[in-house]
């Protein structure tokens, strides 16, 4: 691993930033539910349902963060830095080393009567890798130089993931009604964003369905309204529809010009399902006279594994969008089991259907039907009371029709090896 990657674990690890986050939380019995680090900053349910945004995930995930207490003030951060060797094999494969990750501070106060309000940052360490981002068969979309289109290329996330605020108002036990608005933040689409699912997040490989299910993770500009009774949520945004462009290090701008509902149901403590529409302007800076309508459903079902902590979590997801008047599908299938506390092993599978594979300046191309399976495993050691050492590796085949054997042979593989410094 090269040398630069080393440099930047050990930085982090001994940085003395992260010792007001590691005092241990007070207790809060005799405060207000929402000043209850354990307790939503939207709504009276258990923080372990709140994912990237406004998503839901299972109420009964395990919830990452080191607490502390600062006058009215509940503080939590977390942080996942990956340092990674990447190997895509193959015509149009490529290798590369680069670090992905964030860094995410959360911090929430009660409000006068039993009303919230919460303030979120999350960082990406992704731009220095570089604009064309790293090597990964079969995955499309933005672009490295404003000109030609990333393909087999997984582009970097900016430096600024969410800058997000919300202000919730609290109108009974089981109901509430709440603001978000983020410059970026994430919009009321999809399933939580992949490396926040805890059916993937151990893993350091993007999913080729990214763009079908999650990408507006990081939108510019974006206001949220919701309403909540107990396991259910009705939510709907207004955001700026343009994804982000190659300049990873700014704040970008823009009209509020696109929409986004989404209705989310938590059954059980065990199971968490949404289902999602959006009407998207200009999405593609190639494209910008073409919009986008978007739809999306998923479950996610998470439970305790073991006597150890360990636990079992899968995500079904299936997206779809419109491109070039076309309706294109995604479906993924991720799923991950900690089955002891030093060992975590995931895999997804997933089958998407895209017309960007060999297109020519930006403009769409044949729609082919590729897939995709992925299997690894991390092992953890404990560094502190905070932070954790993992080593880790996965294997990935690669599936795509006769018509694309000659560009990318027949299901070329690839595989990643990476060391990560975890903070929880």
């Amino acid at each position: 691993m090269p040398r630069t990657l080393m440099s930047l674990f050990l930085a982090v690890a001994s940085a003395g930033l992260l010792a007001p986050f590691v005092a241990r939380a007070q207790d809060a019995k005799a405060a207000p539910a929402s000043s209850d680090p354990m307790v939503s900053a939207l709504g009276y349910y258990p923080m372990t349902r709140d994912a990237s945004g406004t998503a839901w995930q299972p109420d009964s995930s395990e919830h990452a963060g080191v607490h502390s207490r600062h006058g009215e003030w509940t503080v939590m951060f977390h942080g996942l830095l990956n340092g990674v060797y990447d190997r895509q094999n193959g015509p149009r494969g490529d290798q590369g080393a680069f670090v992905s990750g964030m860094l995410m501070v959360m911090a929430k106060r009660p409000l006068e009567g039993s009303d919230a309000l919460q303030f979120r940052a999350m960082l990406s360490p992704d731009p220095p890798m570089g604009k064309r981002g790293y090597p990964l068969l079969l995955a499309s979309g933005e672009t490295a130089d404003g000109v030609t289109p990333l393909v087999d290329r997984q582009h970097p996330h900016d430096l600024f993931m969410e800058l997000s605020a919300s202000y919730s108002k609290r109108l009974s036990d089981k109901d509430s009604l709440y603001v978000y608005a983020g410059l970026p933040g994430e919009t009321a689409f999809g399933p939580p964003a992949f490396m926040h699912r805890m059916s993937i997040l151990d893993s350091p490989e993007a999913p080729i369905s990214h763009h079908w299910l999650d990408s507006g993770h990081i939108t510019f500009g974006v206001v949220t309204a919701g309403y909540i009774h107990d396991a259910w949520k009705i939510e709907a945004s207004r955001f700026h529809g343009r994804e982000p462009d190659e300049n990873r290090y700014n704040i970008e701008t823009g009209s509020l010009d696109s929409t986004a509902v989404r209705l989310a149901w938590n059954p059980t403590d065990a199971l968490s399902l949404q289902a999602s529409w959006a009407e998207v302007k200009s999405p593609e800076q190639l494209e910008p006279t073409e919009d986008q309508t978007k739809w999306s459903a998923s479950a996610i079902y998470t439970v305790p594994f073991g006597d150890d902590g360990g636990w079992w979590s899968t995500t079904l997801a299936w997206g779809r969008r419109t491109s070039g008047g076309n309706e294109l599908d995604a479906l993924a299938l991720e799923s991950a089991l900690k089955p002891a506390e030093a060992w975590t092993v995931f895999a997804r599978a997933e089958r998407t259907e895209n017309n960007e594979l060999t297109s020519v300046g930006g403009h769409a191309g044949p729609i082919y039907s590729v897939g995709k399976i992925s299997l690894g495993a991390i092992h953890d050691w404990q560094a502190s009371d905070h932070t954790k050492i993992g080593l880790g590796g996965l294997v990935s085949v690669n599936q795509v029709p006769s018509a694309l054997t000659a560009a990318y042979g027949r299901s070329p593989t690839g595989g990643m090896l990476f060391i990560r410094l975890k903070v929880d």
